[in-house]
């Protein structure tokens, strides 16, 4: 279900006047998509960050007298990665299909970790599915507390929603539980000091 977000378009283009509407608690925006005009907006810092808190990907956006149902495309953050400074929206229809990314979450402590000393490595954090708009889930979770030493979770063992789609290779490794083997490295051996008076060159006499 979408998240209701209130907005109020805007005309003022430029880095000062964005500027200046974040120093006011708001957050600049474009509207794209559907064959329509782009529509550029501005929304409240608070509700922005908090729907993005809680993963929405989902917004109902009320402009003056408009609502329309848009998908959160692109966030642009600051230099610290903190600070939500503008957002990329797209228009969409509830039942239309749509591809988006989705995080991975590996929950519990394999037992081949804690049985027997291994290490697990996760090689895949997100993967690209095509689903509903009203269908996107927040995170894909799987737990891990079964997996035993070379164990590996693949891209086709995770668990789809349905009427979901998984793009990309279903073989691909998404985790896998291992064994840390340590590598012994041979010193070498120190050089040895040169003589005095040894010979250095071949078929040269020593002094005497």
């Amino acid at each position: 279900m979408a998240v209701s977000v209130k907005a109020t378009r805007r005309n003022d283009i430029g880095t000062r006047k964005v500027r200046r509407l974040r120093e006011k608690g708001l957050i600049p925006g474009v509207i794209y998509g559907h064959g329509q005009d782009a529509e550029s907006i501005t929304l409240q810092k608070h509700e922005v960050e908090l729907a993005i808190l809680h993963g929405e990907r989902l917004l109902e956006i009320t402009c003056e007298e408009s609502t329309q149902n848009v998908l959160i495309k692109e966030v642009q953050y600051d230099t610290f990665g903190q600070k939500v400074l503008h957002l990329d929206l797209t228009r969409v229809n509830l039942d239309e299909r749509v591809e988006v990314t989705v995080p991975i979450i590996l929950r519990g402590t394999p037992e081949g970790v804690t049985a027997d000393d291994g290490i697990l490595q996760q090689a895949l954090s997100e993967i690209q599915i095509e689903c509903t708009v009203q269908s996107i889930p927040e995170e894909i979770v799987v737990m891990v507390t079964e997996m035993k030493v070379g164990d590996r979770l693949l891209v086709g063992d995770l668990p789809l929603g349905d009427g979901t789609k998984l793009l990309g290779d279903p073989g691909a490794t998404v985790a896998i539980v291992r064994i840390v083997t340590e590598e012994v490295v041979e010193e070498e051996a120190p050089a040895e000091p040169d003589v005095i008076g040894e010979v250095k060159e071949e078929g040269e006499e020593p002094a005497t």
